[in-house]
């Protein structure tokens, strides 16, 4: 397998927690293994922290790489990422996170060697990007207890599915509810009073093979809002494996709706989740898409789905 014959110069950015398996030379090896530095200058560095990863994207976008590669998780993917939004610059992902949704939606192998040579034999492929606040996400934005239970998986010394399972109980023990008032497009206000898990999706995973929105489509121009008040709650945990087959939209009192602009007014300031990583939010909240704005490198096989109505 072997780059497209447009990428000539790529940076390979590793994340810190990925340092055991993916040292430099280690890196090097693998993708040379699989011909990607065939013909290929390819640079490897070690993204220190979101800083200083930010930093290195920027640099390389200036310096005109074709394609930056990132060896890490979602939020490593939106950190390095939200820096190439709007410009020519492929971004590969090599996935080595713990929930890898970005990864799981493209149907990037998890193993290492597989997602490498998947990558260095794909294609292009241009995908919308959500912008909440002015902050990029490529996978999800998450507002109410969906939000809230990030801070106390943060707290675990490992990662995985199961200490994500650990933290949604503690959360959900402790989460209030507040009511959101919702502007869609301009044009559609309603109100949800008490919802458990609102989440605006451009793809369909949460990460750890949880596809919250089965449906949601990276390049159809909507995103999607999949919402679940807490009333709701009971009987969807008894129907959790529905989050896992891909049929969770299905249920009885889960809302969802495309859209491609939502203002969200809360009672008061709380938490959101951008791509897996909590950070401060005021009252309101702004969702909007930028239309292909990004280039990924997926695999072949990844085909585009349909655009949908509005329904």
């Amino acid at each position: 397998m072997v780059l497209r014959s447009e990428i000539r110069r790529v940076q390979v950015l590793i994340s810190p927690r990925a340092a055991a398996w993916w040292s430099k030379p280690a890196t090097q090896r693998m993708f040379a293994r699989h011909g990607g530095d065939h013909h290929v200058e390819m640079v490897y560095q070690f993204s220190l922290d979101a800083a200083d990863g930010r930093k290195k994207a920027r640099r390389a976008v200036d310096e005109e790489v074709d394609a930056i590669f990132v060896i890490g998780g979602d939020g490593m993917v939106n950190t390095i990422g939200s820096e190439i939004v709007g410009t020519s610059v492929a971004l590969g992902v090599i996935p080595a996170g713990s929930g890898n949704g970005f990864a799981r939606h493209f149907d990037i192998p998890l193993n290492p060697s597989r997602s490498v040579q998947a990558i260095l034999g794909g294609e292009i492929r241009t995908i919308d990007v959500g912008m909440a606040n002015g902050r990029a996400f490529f996978v999800t934005c998450s507002m109410a207890w969906d939000a809230a239970l990030v801070r106390s998986f943060e707290k675990f010394p490992v990662r995985g599915v199961f200490p994500y399972i650990f933290a949604a109980a503690q959360e959900f023990v402790a989460y209030r509810p507040q009511p959101f008032d919702v502007l869609f497009d301009d044009d559609e206000m309603m109100s949800f009073p008490s919802p458990l898990i609102f989440t605006a999706a451009n793809l369909t995973q949460y990460g750890g093979g949880a596809r919250i929105a089965p449906r949601a489509s990276p390049d159809d121009g909507w995103l999607e809002l999949v919402a679940v008040s807490k009333r709701d709650a009971p009987r969807l945990v008894a129907s959790l494996n529905r989050l896992f087959d891909g049929t969770f939209d299905r249920l009885p009192g889960v809302f969802s709706r495309q859209f491609r602009r939502m203002q969200v007014r809360r009672t008061k300031p709380a938490p959101i989740q951008v791509d897996g990583e909590l950070i401060e939010s005021p009252r309101e909240v702004e969702i909007t898409l930028l239309p292909k704005s990004l280039n990924v490198l997926v695999p072949k096989t990844v085909e585009a789905k349909r655009p949908r109505k509005l329904w």
